[in-house]
């Protein structure tokens, strides 16, 4: 369970730096809600759902939500906060759950989200076919994860071969670098069909200072969906194959 420690003690940082964090507002779940499907009276799982924002916001749209995390202090912060909510929270609950082991029967969803969770995880092609388990035939996966095939995935790896990389104080426990090609292989191996994608955050890497976002790129979808491969957080849209 030490890794689980480790998250905890990196949910209570970052909500210490920042009492009124909304983890719903985070660039990844607004690319997720440009595409995401009406989610009125469906079923729906976040996995990886951290402090539970997101979880809250599909619940008001009327879904039924579960969200599941590893850690019990991001559980527990989400849990103070639907505390203080609306009715909406009623559809809403929080779980403490391993993505390699979900504890939920086969086919008991019809929607699942997973933002910026896979490259935090010891077995991600594990995590993804649990979540086309839990899924049923014909529903539908949202999945963002970082992409490093870009300017600041080569900038990264110079740092590193220079040893200028340091880590930050909000930097995750486990933390993996990959590119887009490598996400699209890994959800067609767990049995997920992919339907489209599109990726968010274009930024240009400048000598001695931190990375520019180039915002103009992302307000016309074609341009932002022709250089999806080339953004930091790509999105995935999945449907389960009847026959895995």
């Amino acid at each position: 369970m030490k890794l689980a420690q480790e998250y905890d003690e990196w949910h209570q940082r970052v909500m210490a730096s920042s009492a009124q964090d909304l983890d719903e507002r985070s660039p990844w779940y607004h690319l997720v809600l440009e595409y995401l499907a009406p989610v009125e009276g469906k079923k729906v799982l976040e996995v990886a759902c951290g402090r539970g924002g997101f979880v809250r916001l599909l619940a008001s749209r009327g879904a039924w939500v579960c969200g599941a995390d590893f850690s019990i202090a991001a559980l527990g912060m989400g849990l103070r906060k639907m505390g203080m909510g609306n009715g909406a929270d009623a559809r809403a609950s929080l779980t403490q759950a391993d993505a390699h082991h979900l504890p939920y029967a086969d086919a008991s969803f019809d929607v699942i989200v997973s933002c910026e969770t896979i490259e935090h995880l010891v077995d991600p092609l594990a995590a993804v076919r649990e979540m086309a388990r839990v899924c049923r035939t014909g529903g539908l996966l949202y999945l963002t994860t970082p992409n490093y095939a870009n300017l600041l995935g080569l900038y990264e790896l110079y740092a590193r071969l220079r040893r200028r990389k340091r880590e930050s104080e909000f930097a995750q426990p486990l933390d993996r670098r990959s590119i887009f090609l490598e996400t699209r292989r890994m959800l067609r191996q767990a049995g997920w069909e992919i339907l489209d994608s599109d990726g968010t955050v274009h930024q240009v890497v400048l000598p001695k200072r931190n990375p520019v976002r180039v915002g103009f790129l992302e307000r016309k979808r074609w341009v932002r969906r022709w250089l999806s491969p080339l953004a930091l957080h790509y999105l995935l849209i999945g449907r389960k194959r009847g026959m895995l």
